[in-house]
């Protein structure tokens, strides 16, 4: 499958699939799933990155336990709006991991997830030490909030069932 918009998602999901976010760091994979209604996003583990081979297999035995249909990935695009050599990475990721399975991926403007996630994280009184351990997992449940937020706007969401 290819690189599609949010906007086309739910018509490629399967009932009763999930969307998987992923928030890609130098070092982990932060990694959420939606609930099957596509309302809220859950974190999960981070993956620590090794190998692309290995990461890869990661991410699609976690996609495999949680029945995930589609995959939202943050683009970290710079302030201006234009990509720089992370977002160049992000696209370079999902073009090697297109190579190994048919789910469709979609990218979303991550700008300012990882600080809203810290933000979240304070909020909650994690130490810093507890933070650092689940940034990653935060934000990419940020990310994937935000493209659920985008569809039930659209009304593109379903309802759970």
């Amino acid at each position: 499958m290819s690189v599609v918009a949010i906007e086309d998602m739910p018509d490629l999901l399967a009932a009763g699939a999930t969307l998987a976010g992923l928030d890609l760091g130098t070092k982990t994979i932060g990694l959420s799933v939606s609930d099957r209604g596509l309302a809220f996003a859950h974190t999960r583990p981070v993956i620590a990155r090794k190998k692309f081979g290995q990461d890869a297999e990661a991410l699609l035995k976690a996609f495999g336990a949680d029945g995930v249909g589609a995959v939202v990935v943050g683009l970290p695009v710079n302030m201006d709006g234009s990509e720089g050599p992370r977002a160049q990475a992000a696209r370079a990721f999902v073009r090697n991991m297109q190579r190994l399975t048919e789910l469709p991926f979609a990218f979303w403007d991550e700008r300012l997830s990882t600080v809203a996630a810290e933000r979240s994280l304070i909020e909650q009184d994690f130490s810093r030490g507890k933070r650092a351990g689940l940034i990653d997992s935060a934000a990419a449940a940020f990310i994937l909030q935000g493209a659920l937020d985008r569809l039930r706007m659209l009304g593109t969401g379903r309802s759970p069932k």
